[in-house]
């Protein structure tokens, strides 16, 4: 059963054209996958005023291991992915659950443009002006039960589209969780779109989370079932490889990875002489998001 949430919130028409020019020139680049959609979205005060990556470096510099594990696999192989129609199913510990389209989970008068740092457990960075709305308001309407703890997500299992799902790289479909605390933060939104058009197929269309806190993996690509719980789900790189990915996967150049330092990252088109730089303690989030973790040992509950 398809559901339909009535939105009366006001529409607020803004559109950042410089921003949405730029995308259809790119997406013409690219190969004209499909025609660029424009989408209205108001500008949030919880966006960092850095300069926004290009939309040529965020669409082809990316890890969205399901079209392969080059970081240009994404953006040559996801052109055959269909995304409409599509669905979201919303199950477990909500008033009401079902399957949700996508317009109603996030309608374009409710959007909002959140220019966010984006961080990678690889140690490097860009920043990407997302287009979506907060995670919080979808929870809420769905009808949150008391006894809901985490938020379980997964991804879209189509290995006929999606040629990396065609290889044991990872235990398919792709699997995501958060506590509700993290969830129902203001920072945290589903996405629907960046640079002032609808998402590309290859940055997680047509709606993905994106946790700006926490390391990329965490914010899971091409949702297809979000499920409340009471019991904290696992993970798929948590499962895979448990000595290098935890459950909260935030940011914390305290904590090395195994392999490597996360002390500093390299910035996505800073130059090929640009030098590293240091690593913010949440990602340049702590601010917002550190009393969520007040007497947790951060070096155990990596």
């Amino acid at each position: 059963m398809k559901l339909s949430w009535s939105d009366v919130t006001p529409q607020w028409m803004y559109l950042n054209r410089r921003a949405f020019m730029a995308g259809s020139a790119a997406a013409l680049a690219l190969g004209g996958q499909a025609q660029a959609q424009a989408l209205t979205a108001r500008p949030s005060p919880l966006s960092t005023d850095e300069a926004p990556n290009s939309f040529e470096e965020i669409t082809n510099y990316n890890n969205f291991y399901e079209f392969g594990t080059g970081k240009d696999d994404p953006a040559r192989n996801a052109a055959a992915l269909t995304t409409d129609p599509w669905s979201v199913e919303i199950t477990g510990l909500v008033e009401r659950p079902g399957r949700y389209g996508v317009e109603d989970l996030a309608p374009e008068n409710a959007l909002e443009e959140r220019i966010y740092r984006l961080r990678c457990v690889e140690a490097w960075l860009m920043v990407v002006p997302w287009i979506g709305v907060p995670l919080a308001s979808v929870l809420n309407r769905a009808g949150l039960r008391p006894s809901a703890k985490y938020v379980e997500f997964e991804t879209l299992l189509r290995p006929e589209e999606m040629p990396g799902q065609r290889r044991p790289i990872l235990d398919w479909p792709y699997r995501e969780g958060l506590r509700i605390d993290e969830a129902m933060h203001p920072l945290t939104i589903l996405a629907t779109g960046l640079y002032g058009q609808a998402m590309p197929n290859q940055n997680g269309a047509p709606i993905r989370l994106v946790v700006p806190w926490k390391y990329g993996f965490k914010s899971i690509k091409s949702i297809v079932r979000i499920n409340l719980r009471e019991d904290q789900p696992m993970n798929t790189w948590q499962q895979m490889q448990p000595g290098e990915y935890g459950f909260y996967a935030n940011v914390n150049p305290q904590v090395d990875h195994p392999r490597w330092s996360q002390a500093t990252h390299r910035r996505i088109g800073a130059g090929l002489f640009a030098g590293r730089e240091p690593t913010l303690m949440f990602n340049g989030y702590a601010d917002q998001v550190a009393s969520l973790y007040a007497g947790m040992d951060l070096r155990v509950n990596y």
